[in-house]
């Protein structure tokens, strides 16, 4: 037999899913939906796939794992397609987008969610109970992937990192078995994934806690970005005073509808908008006028920080005047948007078991939207796995220990790395 004939087509495919009881939709090259499903958020991101296999429900994604199995071809995982970084080419990209429950248990301050859900279902569904998720920027992402990969939201300051809320999690595993991870059931596995993503299994069904917060102090003003230096300067002395129920981050940017360079300062407070202002006043005073934007009193799940892109990551301990002075010291013609947000507070402090999150004792982080010469800004060379554009350089996102950790859980749940389009973690 030739080595061609060995080779899997589509068709065979399709015949192992529906053998092995998928009773979702599957998607072939040359269906006009084949190419709206493939699409990932990420633009230089363009699968080829086999099969497009949208789940249904857990039996579909294992259908999906053992066909993929049988029949020796990659699979990759997307719900939303915001942490879709690896092309499925030539192999079953699974897509568990319709799989959207949420279900909240006022009582226990828990939901438990579908591998396709979004924050804003999440945060629609608790804000009735005058509960909040540990979300992040934008109510469009997926929570699964988002949570996996870490999670920093703007409440996490006060409550830490979404994945150290993770109660539960239900995984198919490489070999297609169903099961359930929690602190008293394959803990190695649970401490795994708060964390370590996709690496060990794809989740199902993900259930974490919900914290009493119904409204925020919060919003974005603009000013000046001659006052850019001052205002980071300030920033870098206000910012070790300051209660963890206070996010901010100062990003140097435009001011929206213009071409108008400025300083931006994001603030959300988990509190009274009397106190916020007080807090505050330090910081915007040295910043001068303000040009626009303003802080409203909202429902958490209205308050629309935003993000930028995170085309260039480092974490900062100290904001040095170097650092300062590089940030602001691009042409404005050609300056690029740069955000440096204020971490640690309880993402620094979790509680035991906590799961495999890296460099959590950083005080900042550096985000510019587009690569910048090594030259430019000062680089570590740690990252942040929710954060990172090149899937090839996840071992940088963990602490040493941590790492081996993960190695010895991901060689007894998935010795043949069968999970290895994304962020991988080696065996």
């Amino acid at each position: 037999m030739s080595t061609q004939a060995l080779v899997p087509v589509a068709s065979d495919v399709v015949a192992g899913l529906l053998g092995a009881g998928f009773n979702g939709a599957i998607r072939l090259p040359g269906e006009a939906e084949y190419d709206v499903q493939r699409k990932s958020v990420v633009p230089t991101v363009d699968s080829r796939p086999l099969v497009v296999a949208e789940a249904y429900s857990r039996t579909d994604v294992q259908a999906a794992v053992r066909t993929a199995r049988e029949y020796g071809v990659p699979i990759a995982v997307q719900a939303t397609g915001h942490g879709t970084r690896v092309p499925a080419d030539g192999g079953i990209l699974l897509k568990t987008t319709q799989m959207t429950t949420v279900l909240v248990d006022p009582e226990r301050r828990a939901a438990k969610v579908a591998p396709g859900a979004r924050w804003g279902a999440v945060l629609d569904a608790a804000g009735q109970f005058g509960l909040a998720p540990l979300s992040g920027s934008h109510r469009d992402v997926g929570v699964t992937g988002y949570t996996l990969g870490g999670g920093v939201g703007w409440l996490a300051r006060k409550y830490g990192f979404a994945a150290d809320s993770v109660i539960r999690a239900e995984i198919v595993t490489a070999d297609g078995r169903f099961v359930t991870a929690t602190a008293e059931h394959h803990p190695d596995l649970f401490w795994a994934i708060r964390g370590g993503t996709g690496n060990f299994g794809i989740v199902t069904s993900l259930e974490f806690r919900l914290y009493p917060v119904r409204q925020v102090h919060a919003g974005i003003v603009y000013y000046g970005i001659d006052r850019a230096a001052a205002v980071l300067r300030r920033y870098r002395d206000w910012t070790a005073t300051i209660p963890n129920e206070l996010s901010t981050a100062v990003v140097l940017t435009r001011v929206p509808g213009t071409e108008q360079r400025a300083v931006a300062i994001k603030v959300l407070y988990a509190g009274e908008a009397e106190l916020a202002d007080h807090l505050l006043k330090p910081l915007f005073e040295v910043a001068g006028p303000r040009l626009a934007g303003e802080l409203r009193t909202v429902e958490y799940g209205e308050a629309a920080m935003g993000g930028t892109p995170a085309r260039h990551l480092d974490f900062l301990d100290t904001l040095t005047d170097d650092v300062i002075d590089a940030v602001t010291g691009f042409e404005d013609e050609e300056a690029p948007t740069v955000e440096i947000r204020h971490w640690g507070g309880a993402m620094a402090h979790p509680g035991p078991g906590a799961g495999p999150i890296g460099h959590r004792g950083a005080s900042y982080s550096l985000i510019i939207d587009r690569e910048v010469p090594a030259d430019l800004v000062p680089n570590s060379g740690r990252t942040f796995v929710n954060f990172l554009g090149d899937p090839g350089r996840a071992d940088t996102a963990y602490a040493p220990d941590d790492l081996r950790r993960l190695r010895e859980v991901k060689r007894a749940y998935d010795p043949a790395n069968f999970f290895h389009l994304n962020a991988n973690i080696r065996p």
